[in-house]
C-alpha cells in the first residue's frame, strides 16, 4: 500500500469510528460508513442537494474551511510585531486540513488512485496553461472538465 492509499484507509477508519461512536446514521437508518458514502457518490444516484452525498460534502468542507481558518490564525500578519511562526502548530493545522480533504475526496467517490489519476490529468493541463501563457482572457470555457 502506498502512502496516499494508507492515508485514505486511516481516514476512512477514523470517520467510521466517529460515525459509530456518535450513532450517525444514513438515510437507510444504518450506521453511516465511508464505504457507503463513497459507493453512493460512485454510483451517481440521488445526488440532489438533500442527498447524503451533498450533506457530507458540505459537512467535510465546513470542517476543512474551519481548519483553514485555524491555520490562518496561526500566521502572524502584523509586520511591526515581534511574533514568530509556530511551525509545529501550523503543521498540525495543515494535517487537520488533510484529514478533511481526504474525507471530501472519499465522500465525492474518489479513492487514492482516483485522486492520483485526476491530479495528474489536471497537472498536465496546468503545465500546458503555463507553457501557453495562461490568462483569464485566453480561457475559453473549462478545459479541465475532461479530467476524470
Amino acid at each position: 500500500m502506498d502512502s496516499l492509499q494508507e492515508l485514505f484507509a486511516l481516514q476512512a477508519a477514523l470517520n467510521d469510528k466517529i460515525f459509530a461512536k456518535r450513532g450517525i446514521t444514513g438515510n437507510d437508518g444504518q450506521i453511516l460508513s465511508m464505504e457507503r458514502l463513497t459507493a453512493l457518490a460512485k454510483a451517481g444516484e440521488g445526488l440532489g442537494p438533500n442527498s447524503e452525498t451533498a450533506l457530507w460534502l458540505r459537512n467535510f468542507l465546513k470542517a476543512h474551511d474551519d481548519e483553514a481558518r485555524e491555520l490562518y490564525e496561526e500566521l502572524p500578519w502584523k509586520w511591526w510585531s515581534k511574533d514568530v511562526l509556530d511551525l509545529q502548530a501550523i503543521r498540525v493545522e495543515i494535517v487537520d486540513m488533510l484529514h478533511f480533504w481526504i474525507s471530501l475526496s472519499l465522500a465525492s467517490g474518489m479513492d487514492a488512485a482516483d485522486v492520483m489519476r485526476i491530479y495528474k490529468g489536471k497537472h498536465e493541463i496546468n503545465e500546458k496553461r503555463q507553457d501557453e501563457g495562461y490568462s483569464a482572457q485566453a480561457k475559453s470555457g473549462r478545459d479541465d472538465t475532461a479530467v476524470a
